[in-house]
């Protein structure tokens, strides 16, 4: 039987083990208190998250172009838009702090807007005034590098190198500006040559007189693409030695400057490659005698047929590129 001394003991024992089993069950719960907070505190907020959007695999979100681009942002066509003025040299001299300006993707389906195509100008650019010099030069009957022959009129002029850009800027017309208020109109025949800098026509005598006293030599000036009144349709003219095997074609009397030349062969419409002579050459003799198919600066094409394969022999069509 047990003694009172012994029942004491048995309930010291008991009432210490429900002192150990409640504090276990407090740190428990503490523990468990802390894991509910730290699962609450890395859970992304309902509200900040509530505008994101799911994007199904293997899906892609479409860019939506805006309407129209944003100040400074160069045309998709490459050609560069003039954000301030030119500068001595006659290139462009962007505007301080001119930004470009990205569009940001979109999760919606709207089509891309395309804007209208730019002109398809090399360096001189329309609607883009130019700083320079003008020189002199005796320019004799007219012909140059371009290899249009004599000219009928000598308002005429020789454009540098740079901006000569492989002959693209033969046969277009200039506006020249002197600082005394004096102008001309020339039309681009030849080629001056280095150091010729870029801006820098070479106007013959008869035009430098439109402008100053030619004794002077050499002026500023500002120059600018025109697109002038004319009654002149537009020429055909196949080079010395073509043939049915190799041709050479060249347009003459064309009011805007020719970006594209084509001829039409059993693949449909091929581009010839242009020479710094200003003719376009067919070297497997592709197209020669057929149509031809020229296009303008300003995206213009306009279509000429019944052109024999005569050498060396101008021959008139009845079209004419559009003013601008």
């Amino acid at each position: 039987m047990m003694t009172a001394r012994q029942a004491a003991r048995r309930r010291r024992r008991r009432q210490r083990q429900r002192q150990r089993l409640g504090a276990g069950a407090a740190v428990a719960l503490a523990a468990a208190g802390v894991i509910a907070c730290l699962v609450m505190a890395s859970a992304p907020d309902r509200e900040t998250g509530a505008a994101s959007v799911a994007v199904a695999p293997g899906a892609s979100t479409q860019v939506s172009a805006p309407t129209e681009p944003p100040t400074g942002t160069p045309p998709l066509n490459g050609s560069p838009t003039p954000t301030g003025g030119p500068d001595a040299t006659g290139t462009l001299a962007p505007t301080a702090g001119a930004s470009t300006t990205a569009a940001r993707p979109s999760a919606t389906k709207a089509p891309r807007t395309t804007p209208a195509a730019a002109p398809a100008a090399g360096r001189i650019q329309p609607g883009t005034t130019y700083q320079g010099v003008a020189t002199v030069y005796e320019a004799g009957n007219g012909d140059g590098s371009c290899l249009f022959g004599p000219s009928d009129s000598m308002m005429i002029a020789a454009m540098n190198t740079t901006d000569y850009e492989s002959s693209r800027a033969c046969g277009a017309y200039v506006l020249v500006r002197a600082a005394n208020g004096n102008s001309v109109t020339v039309r681009i025949t030849n080629e001056c040559p280095l150091p010729c800098a870029p801006g820098q026509l070479d106007l013959s005598e008869q035009a430098f007189a439109k402008l100053v006293d030619p004794k002077l030599g050499r002026i500023p000036i500002t120059w600018s693409l025109l697109s002038p009144r004319t009654s002149d349709t537009i020429s055909i003219r196949y080079k010395v030695g073509s043939s049915p095997y190799w041709c050479g074609i060249q347009a003459i009397g064309h009011r805007n400057p020719l970006a594209r030349l084509e001829v039409r062969g059993s693949n449909g419409w091929r581009p010839l490659p242009r020479t710094d002579y200003n003719y376009f050459l067919s070297a497997d003799g592709s197209g020669c005698g057929g149509a031809i198919r020229i296009t303008d600066i300003y995206g213009e094409r306009l279509t000429v047929d019944g052109i024999a394969l005569r050498p060396n022999v101008v021959q008139p069509t009845q079209v004419q590129f559009v003013r601008h």
